[in-house]
């Protein structure tokens, strides 16, 4: 497994992760526009030995902010440290271009996501009540600066 940068060529293949993991999938336009949008737009991908995109994180920076769009592993891949690979790989970028904390929103319920936000200096700012539907949860604001990020070079 290797992750990269991702193209725009690569917005079926997200969009294939989209529709394994998520009950509410981002569309596919949405995807497509996202990947164009390299001023604002970062994206990287976990792609296996043949080609195939197994993951996915995503990342608008507007100044010196990032703003988490969205994570996405396929099941089978899960649990093998991928996730925090790419996410890792998305963080360091953003610090790496000038973003000095990065925000995002995880399901009260993802105590797995949780956990690894935590491990890379992630902390609960707040909650949004009813953010996510199908099954409507709440969602943690989470958010990580540069100086509390353990691996960035400061």
């Amino acid at each position: 497994m290797i992750v990269r940068p991702a193209v725009a060529d690569d917005g079926a293949g997200i969009y294939g992760v989209e529709e394994d993991v998520f009950s509410v999938p981002w569309s596919r336009e949405n995807i497509d526009r996202d990947l164009a949008n390299t001023d604002v737009t970062r994206y990287f991908v976990l792609v296996d030995e043949n080609g195939t995109i197994e993951g996915y994180a995503g990342l608008w920076r507007v100044v010196d902010e990032g703003q988490v769009t969205n994570i996405a592993l396929r099941k089978q891949v899960r649990g093998k440290g991928y996730g925090e690979l790419l996410v890792r790989v998305m963080i360091e970028n953003a610090f790496d271009d000038g973003a000095t904390v990065i925000y995002l929103e995880v399901r009260v319920s993802n105590t797995v996501a949780i956990n690894l936000y935590r491990k890379l200096g992630f902390e609960v700012l707040s909650v949004r009540k009813k953010y996510y539907s199908e099954p409507q949860e709440d969602a943690y604001v989470m958010e990580c600066r540069k100086d509390k990020y353990h691996w960035a070079v400061h």
